[in-house]
């Protein structure tokens, strides 16, 4: 299945089916993006085989902290300066164990 993928003028959105998501921080270097990336997928991956509500749960925080150090949750990214945008990805990292 294909879909239309848009991004908005300013950099700061992809706008999928009609729905506005914020992209990733652009000042995240490779290596740090690949990482978060990696727990992205492993959280995701916990919570569709999570066997207990609490499982779920810790799978879903472990899911926020990513987007988050992504930059795609919690405070815009633009509107941080760089000392903040890294101490944000530093933090989640740190939070999901490396």
């Amino acid at each position: 299945m294909s879909r239309d993928v848009e991004h908005t003028d300013d950099g700061r959105w992809v706008v999928v089916d009609g729905r506005r998501w914020r992209k990733a921080d652009p000042a995240l270097p490779d290596d740090v993006r690949a990482r978060l990336l990696s727990h992205l997928g492993a959280a995701r991956s916990a919570v569709r085989t999570a066997a207990d509500p609490a499982a779920v749960r810790a799978a879903r925080d472990r899911v926020q902290l990513a987007k988050t150090g992504l930059g795609e949750r919690g405070p815009a990214w633009w509107d941080q300066d760089d000392d903040a945008r890294r101490a944000r990805w530093e933090e989640a990292l740190e939070a999901l164990g490396g």
